[in-house]
């Protein structure tokens, strides 16, 4: 059990089970209300005025009751806490452990439920133009339309493929399930019936319940939340819970008050957390959904932000589906009132809704979606949810956490300052000694005084000295003392410093003071009394330094006899009366890349915040190196004081927040959201930030996060650069604007299309086009759009975030799908009155002008709608949408002239119609152009 043990959750939802009846903790915890009318009533209309919305600056009722529930036992003596959870000193019996544990369930604080393979297939076909390609696909079945129906439904199944075969893969490749990891805890128990005994045995630690007595040692993590009994020199790590990787001190003897942060009480330890260095007993006191640790992950799939692109489609779908009914009905209506046909009306008014539908959106967003994945994979991200590529173009603020992302995560030397904060290269020299000598485990500040030494030209000539002992480092003493002398055939050589035999000591500041009796003034050599005056110099010297971010350890050395050295064990009287040398200042410095990043993220407009369980000092610089600006900046404790509109508020200026528990960034994120309508993306890698990850639009995690961090990310970088998150941006924006260029010119072409088809029907007295040939046209016509996805977007654009706008897509088709009918028109009069093509006799002549010219429009659509530039003069589309479209035009023109026009009961055409036609898209064209310029003047945007 002494190894060290990891402990990584996942979830998706929770599954609160019914805790065993306390009535002492329901006093502590709960408050009781009056059960009354009026009471009631008012309760049920605050929950119901209150809706869905999100206090960032309140806990939730299940957080509260376990903030009381810890506070309640902190704050009492050992002996009392006994009561509490119903337990003795000498532990539960076996029979009540067991009646507990069936009370309780399992010990685990979530429980998880994978996405199996038909989940995602579900939620791949589960679109709502997929629905509606299916139903039109029946209805041509039963209407004898097969190939058009084959058609559709081959659309629907390449779509879903695609999405399903990226989303599940990128799954199954990055998420894995991870469970309570199974290990047996040391619970005390007690046995026998008349004469009870006390016994310590090992269970696993699913099977601990509230009331047992637990004993741990270093590398032990704690199964539940404990109020400790007992403590022998106890360090505990909760960088699971903060995220901040410095260990926090435990006493069983203190009771503490309501002023102490949670997380901070010294006689509680919380699960997920582990033991360091010490050891002792404690009392279990909130076992699976009780603890800390479970009100974190409770919040979990809950809240999630609206999908505004999502909502968006939906209501396209709904709105084009009432234009179908009624426009179908009309023009079934009025074909068979002329052919007294109703098989051949209803196919062609299924024609009719086949050609209002966009049949290429779902396969347009997932293909586009699908080539953003693929270009993030040569970046080295894993994208596992394919909207998160979408959503990463309409981001506007990125949180993200300091160490690892911002800094390289590793320390460098900076300073080698003596009593009064000068650089001395003699304590730099003793300093280098001690870390050059230390044998028993290296820590990356050993490193960075090797690496500053050796990489600066120093020459402190360790061959001269000769190790004779190390007290090594432990988390009780934090600092280590070596042990020298000088070789024998050297002792005659002139000694700068007046030693023969040395111990020098290197750790912590106040550790390291706390052994000092003199201090030493290094130019003249001479050693002074260590006085409180100066210590407390000193430690006010120390604070300015630590507030500029730096981490600071101290160096202090003593000169021993020259005789026989001996250290007996356990003997700390060594380390006494030593002469204080001066500190040495660290930093985790800032990636080189990491400011250029920001820099070209903010020209993008996306905002970067940094939210972190790090001190305040540390952050704030930090976000200086990287020209992040701090002059907005607050603490997690300083916003649990803030009501709900100062919370608010606090957060929408604050650009560095520091000290945040992983409560604190969900409801940051989740302010962001609700409030300020933002898109927010949160970049973090440990169990504390698991929570922000599932409530963000964007969540990114790097691959050598924690497992959970991992879990409910959308995309993970395998490279820990912000340079990534820069090219997924522009990945995002490219395949937004190119989603709604599809969206805007496909409902624009049809819905002018259809239109034009129920004017020319009701006028006409006649279709058109038949069921066939306006099938064709619909065909050829999507089949030139499958480019679109390879088209590019001009720099203006992916410069700001995209969203779908409300009021966009109805102000962009009220403006623009005029346009198209009016010219269709135009054209069905220039054939009634020019070429007389207004009887029946006439019909084949007006079917092949109509197919010719509708394709042609549509076609002519797509390059005027792509772009807010004028095309084919100031903008051109890429080479495969310029191939797609002048391959399906030729096509569309040579029809008629082949053998399949024939079939399609097309004839030829004079040339004077397509003189016409060249006129016709002129005009078509600058009319075109005219509105879209007044559309930007008026709207300030076009696509």
């Amino acid at each position: 059990m002494g190894s060290f043990k990891f402990l990584s959750f996942l979830t998706s939802k929770t599954h609160p089970r019914l805790p065993y009846q306390n009535p002492i903790r329901q006093n502590l915890v709960d408050k009781p209300e009056s059960q009354n009318a009026p009471n009631r009533v008012f309760r049920f209309l605050r929950r119901l005025m209150s809706g869905g919305i999100i206090d960032g600056g309140s806990r939730t009722e299940a957080e509260e009751k376990v903030y009381s529930w810890l506070y309640a036992l902190a704050q009492s003596d050992k002996d009392l806490v006994y009561e509490y959870v119903r337990s003795t000193e000498r532990g539960l019996s076996f029979t009540e452990a067991e009646r507990r544990l069936k009370e309780n369930g399992p010990n685990v604080p979530v429980d998880f439920s994978f996405p199996r393979w038909w989940n995602f297939l579900w939620h791949a076909f589960f679109h709502p133009f997929n629905i509606i390609l299916i139903i039109l696909s029946v209805i041509s079945y039963i209407t004898s339309d097969s190939p058009n129906g084959c058609i559709m439904l081959v659309l629907v199944l390449i779509s879903v493929c695609l999405r399903f075969y990226q989303e599940y893969g990128s799954s199954k490749a990055a998420m894995e399930l991870s469970e309570f990891v199974r290990c047996p805890v040391k619970v005390q128990r007690c046995a026998g019936r008349v004469v009870q005994t006390e016994l310590v045995v090992q269970i696993d630690q699913r099977d601990i319940v509230p009331g047992d007595i637990i004993i741990f040692e270093p590398g032990d993590i704690f199964p539940g939340d404990v109020r400790l009994l007992s403590s022998k020199h106890l360090v505990v790590s909760q960088a699971s819970l903060t995220g901040e990787s410095w260990t926090t001190e435990k006493t069983a003897d203190i009771r503490e008050d309501q002023s102490t942060p949670l997380l901070d009480l010294r006689n509680i330890c919380f699960m997920g957390t582990n033991v360091v260095s010490g050891s002792g007993s404690g009392l279990v006191v909130s076992t699976g959904s009780k603890t800390y640790m479970s009100t974190m992950f409770s919040n979990i799939g809950k809240k999630k932000p609206p999908n505004d692109f999502e909502d968006g489609i939906r209501r396209i779908s709904y709105v084009l589906v009432a234009v179908m009914l009624v426009v179908v009905t009309i023009i079934v209506i009025t074909d068979y009132s002329t052919s007294q046909d109703l098989t051949e009306s209803i196919l062609f008014g299924v024609s009719v809704a086949s050609a209002l539908t966009p049949q290429m959106l779902p396969l347009i967003v997932n293909t586009s979606l699908a080539k953003g994945a693929l270009a993030m994979a040569r970046d080295r991200c894993i994208v596992k949810s394919l909207s998160a590529i979408r959503d990463m173009g309409s981001m506007d603020i990125l949180c993200i956490d300091k160490t690892g992302t911002l800094t390289m995560n590793r320390a460098i030397m900076v300073n080698y300052l003596d009593s009064w904060g000068l650089n001395k290269e003699k304590v730099l020299q003793f300093a280098f000694l001690n870390s050059y000598f230390k044998t028993d485990q290296k820590y990356p500040l050993d490193d960075a005084i090797l690496a500053h030494v050796y990489t600066n030209g120093f020459r402190f000539q360790p061959s001269k000295w000769k190790k004779l002992d190390e007290i090594p480092f432990d988390f009780i003493r934090r600092r280590v003392s070596i042990i020298m002398e000088r070789e024998e055939e050297k002792q005659e050589d002139k000694d700068p410093h007046g030693f023969e035999r040395v111990m020098v000591t290197k750790g912590a500041l106040e550790e390291v003071m706390k052994v000092c009796s003199f201090m030493e003034d290094v130019d003249s050599g001479t050693i002074s009394p260590f006085s409180p005056e100066e210590y407390q110099r000193i430690i006010n010297m120390t604070e300015e330094i630590s507030n500029e971010g730096l981490r600071v350890i101290g160096v202090a050395t003593k000169k021993l006899e020259k005789i026989r050295y001996e250290r007996k064990d356990n003997d700390d009287t060594s380390e006494s009366d030593m002469v204080f040398l001066g500190l040495i200042s660290f930093f985790d410095p800032p990636k080189d890349s990491a400011k250029q990043a920001l820099w070209r993220l903010a020209e993008k407009g996306v905002k970067a915040k940094v939210l972190t369980g790090d001190s305040l000092s540390l952050s704030i610089r930090v976000c200086k190196e990287v020209g992040i600006r701090t002059t907005h900046v607050v603490t997690g404790p300083e916003l649990e004081l803030l009501d709900h509109d100062a919370f608010h508020e606090t957060v929408k200026t604050a650009t560095v927040l520091a000290r945040l528990t992983p409560t604190q960034k969900l409801r940051v994120v989740q302010s962001l959201q609700t409030v300020d309508n933002h898109i927010v993306g949160f970049l973090g890698d440990g169990v504390n930030d698991s929570l922000a990850l599932d409530a963000a639009h964007v969540g990114i995690s790097v691959d050598s996060g924690a497992s959970v961090a991992k879990d409910f990310a959308d995309i993970i970088l395998l490279e820990k650069d912000l340079k990534v998150l820069i090219a997924g941006v522009e990945h995002g924006r490219l395949t937004f604007g190119n989603t709604m260029k599809y969206i805007k010119m496909s409902v624009i072409a049809n819905l002018g299309s259809v239109l034009s088809i129920l004017i020319a029907t009701l006028v006409l007295k006649y279709e058109p086009l038949t069921a066939r040939q306006l099938l064709t046209q619909n065909f050829l016509y999507s089949v030139g759009q499958i480019a679109i996805p390879w088209d590019k977007m001009e720099e203006d654009y992916v410069k700001v975030p995209q969203r779908w706008s409300k009021q966009g897509l109805p102000m962009f088709i009220l403006w623009n799908g005029p346009v198209c009918t009016l010219f269709d028109v135009t054209t069905l009069l220039f054939l009634w009155f020019y070429y007389k093509a207004d009887s029946l006799e006439d019909l084949i002549f007006f079917h092949t002008a109509w197919f010719i010219e509708g394709l042609l429009m549509q076609t002519l659509i797509i390059h005027l709608i792509r772009t807010e530039k004028i095309p084919f003069i100031q903008e051109f589309a890429s080479w495969p949408v310029l191939c797609s479209t002048v391959l399906i035009s030729a096509i569309g023109i040579a029809i008629p002239f082949t053998p399949i026009g024939e079939v399609m009961g097309f004839i030829k055409l004079p040339l004077s119609y397509f003189g016409f036609l060249v006129v016709l898209f002129i005009g078509y064209f600058v009319v075109g152009q005219l509105i879209k310029r007044l559309y930007i003047l008026v709207h300030k945007s076009w696509l």
